[in-house]
């Protein structure tokens, strides 16, 4: 007879210590409303919605305020809807129902963020999600770009966001089945088309060199905290090898880092990529607004248990990876040797 295999005492103590988290943690999210768990986010999606033609009409007028407020308008609810709306349609936290969950993660990842959904959830989800910091699988590698000096990479490049994100969806959908390429496809374009007549038909734009300049304006808005945010949360703490690393409460209290609150990104990115970043991987099911509730939760559990809680600011991080560029995006990282907590 085979051996029954025995989990090590450590795995154990580490699978204790998470389900102790996630009973305090569902304790306050069965206590919370539909409001709290959900409510809260749909209605700053729906308020980004219904902002739009107010942006749309603002740049009919020729002078310099409404045209500036018109921009800030179009791209604080472009960020809202392709960041925030996006990435909580992918963990599928705007609704309980799979239903509308699909419906969603089509409309805010394919139309509004021009994007192939399963691809970006995959890759998202499965990957980052599933093997945080762990080197080459969910290490934000793809983030990286060694052929780029760090002034370039730090200022210029996130302005080619914009453009590089439908070149790299239609490259991903040669690689698809051809009916869903189709419909990823028909749902991007009419997503790219839409703003793009509204432009020319609400805006007033005379050309459509004008509009497409200014819909390149709109979409780089916040295209620089953006990069920024993506690399500053992961790149730099713990990296982990494939073959060694550690328990899923450890991984997460080593390899994420919550930035502070931040007015402006907390409303366009959300409170689980900013401030709440350490909680939404813990618990990435968990709305933006519950994530901000579970928040004194997890991190007293993570402080009470001597478990790392990585907060810094954005200027700090700015910094660091300005003095460390070529080591955090240059040089292969170094792999964490995680003694006693394996």
């Amino acid at each position: 007879m085979e051996l029954e295999r025995k989990e090590p005492p450590e795995d154990r103590s580490a699978q204790a210590l998470l389900g102790e988290l996630e009973r305090q943690v569902q304790d306050v999210v069965r206590a919370s409303s539909w409001w709290e768990r959900h409510g809260v986010d749909c209605a700053i999606l729906a308020l980004s919605l219904l902002a739009l033609p107010a942006g749309f009409l603002c740049l009919r007028f020729h002078n310099v305020l409404a045209f500036a407020t018109g921009i800030t308008i179009l791209g604080l609810c472009h960020y809202t809807l392709t960041v925030k709306g996006s990435h909580l349609a992918t963990h599928g936290a705007l609704t309980e129902s799979k239903h509308w969950s699909k419906i969603l993660l089509l409309f805010f990842v394919e139309v509004c963020t021009a994007f192939p959904a399963e691809f970006g959830r995959f890759n998202h989800v499965n990957m980052h999600h599933g093997y945080t910091n762990v080197v080459g699988l969910g290490d934000s590698s793809t983030w990286k770009l060694p052929c780029l000096n760090r002034y370039v990479y730090m200022f210029l490049a996130p302005l080619l966001i914009p453009v590089l994100t439908p070149l790299v969806a239609l490259e991903r959908l040669r690689q698809e089945e051809l009916r869903m390429a189709l419909r990823t496809l028909g749902l991007i374009s009419l997503g790219l088309y839409s703003q793009y007549w509204l432009f020319l038909n609400v805006s007033g734009f005379k050309s459509p060199s004008s509009a497409l300049a200014c819909m390149l304006l709109t979409r780089s808005l916040l295209a620089h905290p953006y990069l920024h945010v993506n690399i500053f949360q992961h790149i730099g703490l713990p990296m982990f090898s494939p073959d060694k690393k550690p328990r899923r409460i450890h991984m997460m209290s080593l390899g994420v880092l919550n930035l502070p609150r931040l007015p402006v990104l907390d409303w366009a990115f959300g409170h689980s990529l900013i401030s709440c970043h350490v909680e939404h991987h813990l618990f990435p099911r968990l709305s933006d607004h519950m994530c901000l509730k579970v928040k004194p939760v997890v991190s007293k559990f993570l402080h009470d248990k001597q478990l790392p809680y990585n907060e810094d600011s954005y200027l700090s991080r700015f910094q660091l990876f300005l003095d460390h560029y070529e080591e955090f995006m240059v040089q292969a990282p170094p792999i964490t040797e995680l003694v006693g907590m394996q």
